[in-house]
């Protein structure tokens, strides 16, 4: 499948991102094969998987994601923001995912941190082995240490570094890393960078591109380069062949 979709924080623009349900729905479409999901620690350190550091956005109540139990994240209401439809989703747990998605759908496991969980990466990567799946994920982060402490952990499983802008060095700093997989803000790529990345090996994954227009005109550049999107739909639309009627 040229230009694999990835759905960002699941299906999130028809549920609510990063909950069991937006997970499932992305799991229905036929050629989808990549999840995007972030994953934080609650006070318990229980990796979980939501996206901000605060719990406000996204659920029924107010605070930071550490300062919750795992259990008292799974009963707040993280699906109500989204739609009456959704009431009652929780926030779950890195371990509910897998379970849902071990060799259904790969994952794309984004680690939240600017280094205020220093247990975060021990703990994602023993639910990952525990599931067999080193070899079926690929771990981001905005925050470069935590990747190198995940490459000294585990040199098997693929890193990849997130980064909404590009500098010279980037490249350098992937092969320092041994990392094989860059996560960039669309606008930032072009022809020439693209060229080196292909030349370096890493592998590209876009994000986060939300219309038909903007996804075929990247994904003509190469049909290596993922795509991430929070319209599994429109990525449909831009890169699957029609049927004939």
């Amino acid at each position: 499948m040229r230009n694999p979709c990835v759905a960002h924080r699941g299906w999130s623009g028809r549920a609510p991102e990063n909950t069991l349900a937006a997970i499932s729905l992305a799991m229905e479409e036929k050629h989808l094969y990549w999840i995007e999901i972030d994953v934080q620690l609650s006070k318990d350190n229980v990796p979980v998987v939501i996206h901000d550091y605060s719990v406000t956005r996204t659920t029924n109540a107010m605070g930071e994601v550490r300062a919750y139990t795992a259990a008292q994240l799974q009963r707040l209401d993280a699906g109500e923001w989204y739609s009456d439809s959704y009431k009652g989703e929780p926030v779950p747990t890195l371990d509910q995912v897998l379970a849902l998605t071990c060799g259904r759908c790969r994952l794309n496991v984004e680690l939240k941190t600017d280094g205020r969980y220093p247990e975060l990466a021990n703990e994602v990567l023993k639910l990952i082995y525990q599931y067999g799946l080193q070899h079926d994920v690929v771990i981001t982060s905005f925050y470069m240490p935590i990747l190198q402490e995940v490459r000294e952990l585990s040199p098997e499983i693929a890193v990849g570094l997130i980064i909404d802008g590009w500098r010279d060095t980037l490249i350098d700093e992937l092969k320092e890393l041994k990392a094989d997989f860059l996560s960039l803000g669309y606008r930032h790529l072009n022809a020439q960078r693209l060229q080196a990345l292909r030349a370096a090996s890493i592998r590209t994954m876009l994000w986060t591109l939300n219309d038909v227009r903007t996804i075929k005109k990247y994904a003509a550049m190469d049909p290596e380069i993922m795509i991430c999107t929070n319209y599994p739909e429109k990525w449909r639309e831009a890169i699957l062949p029609k049927k004939k009627s």
